[in-house]
This record gives structure tokens, sequence and C-alpha cells, in this order.
């Protein structure tokens, strides 16, 4: 798949994690995706799952921006490095991190997404 269809696919994901529209996110999402971050490290299984999930996560971050730093293609989908802006109610902070993400075999929906930061900063702000 070329670059710059992906580079799209995932700007286009990434800004649907801005706004709370969980709906419009999980959209991305294959019914039997797989989804970890630093607060699921088990990880997530199932669309109805993950979405209940992303209800919350959302409803508490609805201004939170995403922005994708650089791309890397891989055979079931790509690598991403990001950068995200999340107002709190004390400060701003960015944070940079990493994902995986494996698309299914029309590379349309997400089957994986592995995600990779240290949360220590984000939890000091929220505490």
């Amino acid at each position: 798949m070329e670059t710059e269809i992906l580079e799209a696919l995932c700007n286009d994901w990434l800004a649907a994690w801005t706004g709370n529209n969980p709906e419009k996110l999980i959209s991305f999402y294959a019914v039997d995706a797989y989804y970890q971050d630093p607060a699921n490290p088990k990880g997530i299984s199932e669309q109805e799952h993950l979405l209940n999930y992303l209800k919350k996560l959302l409803a508490r971050n609805p201004k939170w921006k995403w922005e994708l730093v650089e791309l890397f293609p891989t055979k079931q989908g790509f690598n991403l490095k990001w950068k995200a802006i999340i107002p709190t109610a004390n400060r701003q902070i960015v944070e940079f991190g990493m994902d995986i993400v494996e698309l299914d075999s029309d590379k349309r929906k997400i089957i994986r997404n592995e995600v990779y930061f240290d949360p220590t900063q984000l939890l000091s702000a929220l505490n």
C-alpha cells in the first residue's frame, strides 16, 4: 500500500480521537479488533468492549489533539510516531508516543492497535 494512502488513513483516524465522538472512532476498527494501551496492558478485544472504553476515555478528553509525526509502513499496516496535546485542568500536556497498527486484508479496518508512551506526566497532571 502506498505511503500516501496510509498517511491519509492515519490522519483521519488520529483526527477521530478528538471531539468526543466514539462512534466515529470505532468505525476505524474491525469487529474483532485488539486494542492495548498503558491503561489496558492486557488489551481489549471485541468492538463492543472497545467502544465502551472509548466512550469513557473520549468523554474525559474531548479536546485532546493527535498529530502524526512519522509513519513507517509495514507488511500488515504501519507504525507511527505521534504527538498528543492534552489539556488538563492545570496545564496542557504534550506527549509523544508510538502505535503499532495492523490492518485487515482490505487495508480498511484496524485489527490490532498497540499504543506505547510513558503516562507518568499525564497521570501526575490528572492527580
